[in-house]
């Protein structure tokens, strides 16, 4: 039985990586920092191991025989005052020198589509800085940039159900989303295939306007969304990076950064965002019911 490390298991596409893998007959090996918390008893995988990336000398046993390490690790799950550099950078890299000095014969890392044109974005920036580090180790790597998830869209969602949506620029841009269950099979495929690099998104391709309409719709709301000018956007990114933290305008200036292009990747799997939002609005039933 092969066996397969993952890192960042108790994330949004973590913990479809873990069942995807476990469905198809692996050993799968999930690094938690906590495994009673709920987010890890929530898994299934066929181990866990404590430990946390950002710290190496914790991490000794984590890769014994390992075939492949995935780490979808990222910042955007922790809250101890740690920075972009330390995770999505360092503890990436901690975890690579392991999987090298263990000689695993593949990484696999989620990265971000378009990176190289969103270098100012620290949470960017520090993510390429892995991967460049990563495509030149002594190891055979996969990076997977998926267009975005399912769940970073749920704003729009929000904005419907408060009744309007507001939107920076004309909603012209383009998306195609994808949901972790369906970037979880297509991750199996692009690394057991191989390849060195994949752009993936889900099977629609949407502009912003209709993403804002299909959560209206979601709701059986009538349609109103507000465009705002660009400028606004770029105005209020600049005031945040300014006057807040990293670790408060860090996901925004993402957002908003990714907002203002097109971010669309081959297209794979069968669940739209309609299904999602659709699933939402159930949700909210049986909240109130």
């Amino acid at each position: 039985m092969k066996s397969v490390v993952i890192a960042g298991a108790t994330g949004y596409l973590g913990s479809y990586l873990v069942s995807y893998y476990r469905r198809q007959g692996w050993h799968v090996r999930a690094l938690v920092r906590d495994e009673q918390s709920a987010r890890a008893k929530g898994l299934d995988a066929s181990e866990f191991f404590e430990g946390e990336a950002t710290k190496p000398n914790s991490l000794h046993g984590l890769m014994d025989n390992a075939d492949l390490v995935i780490s979808a690790l990222g910042i955007t799950r922790q809250k101890d005052g740690l920075s972009y550099n330390d995770v999505d950078y360092q503890a990436n890299k901690n975890l690579l020198d392991l999987a090298v000095e263990n000689s695993v014969p593949q990484f696999a890392y989620i990265h971000v589509l378009n990176a190289t044109k969103l270098l100012d974005v620290q949470l960017v920036r520090a993510k390429q800085h892995f991967v460049e580090v990563l495509q030149t180790a002594p190891i055979k790597s996969t990076v997977i940039s998926p267009s975005g998830y399912f769940s970073d869209l749920e704003e729009f969602f929000g904005m419907a159900k408060s009744g309007r949506v507001y939107m920076f620029g004309s909603g012209d841009y383009r998306i195609n989303p994808i949901h972790g269950a369906d970037l979880a099979a297509a991750c199996f495929e692009i690394i057991k295939d191989g390849q060195a690099y994949a752009e993936v998104g889900g099977p629609v391709k949407y502009t912003h306007n209709e993403l804002a309409e299909i959560a209206f719709k979601s709701l059986q709301k009538k349609a109103k969304i507000t465009h705002l000018p660009n400028w606004i956007s770029v105005a209020l990114q600049r005031l945040l990076e300014t006057f807040t933290s990293a670790k408060t305008h860090g996901p925004i200036q993402f957002f908003l950064s990714a907002m203002r292009m097109d971010m669309i990747g081959k297209c794979y799997g069968k669940i739209r965002l309609e299904d999602h939002f659709a699933q939402l609005v159930q949700k909210e039933k049986q909240k109130t019911s």
